[in-house]
């Protein structure tokens, strides 16, 4: 079972969290109670700090985009050397096993748009929802293809190693005009550049290619209304991506990489590549593994180029590659950006429950919380009748839902409501016996009452045992 793979508590501490606010009957106190599970050390007291949600981070992650965090309730530290059980991990290219993932974990946010490096189908399993920045690297990995099709246009790279060589033989001013003539190339003006994939990275190495004079072309079957709007006019859309490249001095492939059956596993095949140009350049800023290297090898001795910055044990040293480090993001505004767009992307999550820009569950998210109500969300397995059993939950408590949202993604659902906590006559629910009933409810995987204390109020449903 998953859950057998997560930390178990060794220490439990409780914290009995009491808030008030106004209500119908006056100031109504709520009390919350504060679990803390996943433990290893001796006097919890010590280190504890109450009221903090616990950020936890693998790679170096920038500081800049941390800053967003405000440390007044969020602690942010590397996971290297921390005792405290986190509520949140962020990561780069940290390769996330399971048993990282401890009971206490609410959301996991990857900064960058691929989420490979984590089981994402585990934590949607778990209920926990893992976040990326879509578009956060698009600018910097655009501005990298660009420089890639100067590469594989201008025999650059050639030209600079030649003329080291020359340096080191004391003779480079002498041949420097002589010997030009063996690194010609062309323009990439008036050519044809075919884009396979029109997300942030794609649309927008569009709309410069064409700034730059080229002809653009594209193929996208999943191409959304919004990505469309950013498109260039004059820019053709193809019905395939063989007849996207069949005209195409250069080819960006901008798409994800995706195993299994229906995949995208070394879509650029021997058929697709059939259709190339005689020297046409492939440019690989997306993966590695979206290109059969044997099936391109033939094109690449027939005068073709690739270059792209992906480990390829085939045509490392071919003399028509350039393999470049995985420089597509690795530029300080870049890493700005997406540690930046993590950190809002979970703050949002984390205080009011809204999600955006998570792989494996819906985007959600309530208006502000009316006075007087406390906000709880509820995650759920996405089968018949769970909503009816959870707003029943909340019925058998006489609780009145003032406003909510359910949606569903896949196996998973997640629900916000806002109920009112108190009653007709006036008199007060215990919200831990609220959240007990509706965590317990055969089918759901958590629950959070989000009122109170940063970090209390998270309850999870473990193979039919109450995680508090």
């Amino acid at each position: 079972m998953l859950s057998r793979t997560l930390r178990t508590n060794t220490t439990t501490a409780q914290r009995i969290v009491a808030r008030c606010f106004t209500g119908k009957a006056g100031p109504i106190p709520v009390d919350v109670d504060h679990y803390v599970s996943g433990w290893t050390i001796g006097d919890i007291n010590e280190f504890t700090k109450p009221g903090f949600y616990n950020v936890q981070t693998y790679n170096k992650i920038s500081d800049k985009g941390l800053d967003v965090f405000p440390r007044d309730f969020y602690d942010v530290g590397a996971v290297e050397g921390n005792d405290k059980p986190a509520h949140v991990l962020v990561m780069r290219s940290h390769k996330l096993q399971e048993e990282q993932v401890g009971v206490t974990v609410r959301a996991i946010a990857r900064c960058g748009a691929g989420t490979n490096n984590i089981p994402v189908a585990s934590m949607t399993e778990l209920g926990i929802p893992v976040f990326n920045t879509p578009g956060a690297n698009a600018n910097a990995v655009k501005e990298l293809i660009l420089c890639g099709m100067l590469l594989g246009s201008r025999k650059i790279v050639g030209g600079v190693n030649h003329m080291k060589e020359l340096g080191k033989q004391g003779v480079a001013k002498e041949r420097v005009e002589k010997d030009k003539a063996m690194f010609g190339g062309r323009e990439i003006k008036g050519k044809t550049l075919a884009v396979i994939g029109l997300g942030h990275i794609g649309a927008a190495t569009a709309r410069d290619a064409e700034t730059l004079g080229m002809e653009v072309v594209g193929y996208d079957p999943g191409l959304s209304i919004k990505s469309a709007l950013t498109l260039p006019r004059g820019m053709d859309l193809m019905d395939s991506i063989s007849s996207a490249v069949s005209k195409a001095d250069y080819i960006s492939i901008n798409i994800p990489y995706i195993k299994g059956e229906g995949g995208t596993h070394g879509i650029i095949g021997p058929d697709v590549i059939s259709h190339f140009k005689s020297g046409a350049v492939l440019l690989n800023f997306a993966r590695g593994e979206l290109v059969d290297s044997e099936a391109l090898k033939s094109h690449l001795d027939a005068d073709g180029r690739y270059v792209s910055d992906f480990p390829d044990d085939l045509l490392w040293d071919h003399d028509n590659s350039i393999i470049l480090p995985h420089l597509g993001a690795s530029t300080e505004e870049a890493e700005d950006s997406a540690a930046a767009m993590a950190a809002e992307t979970i703050r949002e999550f984390m205080e009011t429950g809204t999600i955006r820009n998570s792989v494996n569950f819906p985007a959600a998210g309530l208006p502000e919380r009316p006075d007087k109500c406390i906000r709880i969300t509820v995650v759920n397995k996405n089968i018949p009748g769970m909503l009816a059993h959870i707003t029943e939950a909340f019925a058998k408590y006489k609780l009145n839902i003032v406003q909510q949202i359910n949606q569903s993604r896949g196996d998973i659902a997640y629900n916000v409501l806002d109920i009112d906590p108190v009653i007709g006559d006036g008199s007060l629910v215990n919200l831990n016996d609220v959240q007990k009933e509706v965590t317990m409810l055969e089918g759901v995987l958590s629950s959070r009452v989000l009122f109170g204390t940063p970090g209390a109020g998270y309850a999870r449903n473990i193979n039919g045992e109450y995680h508090v």
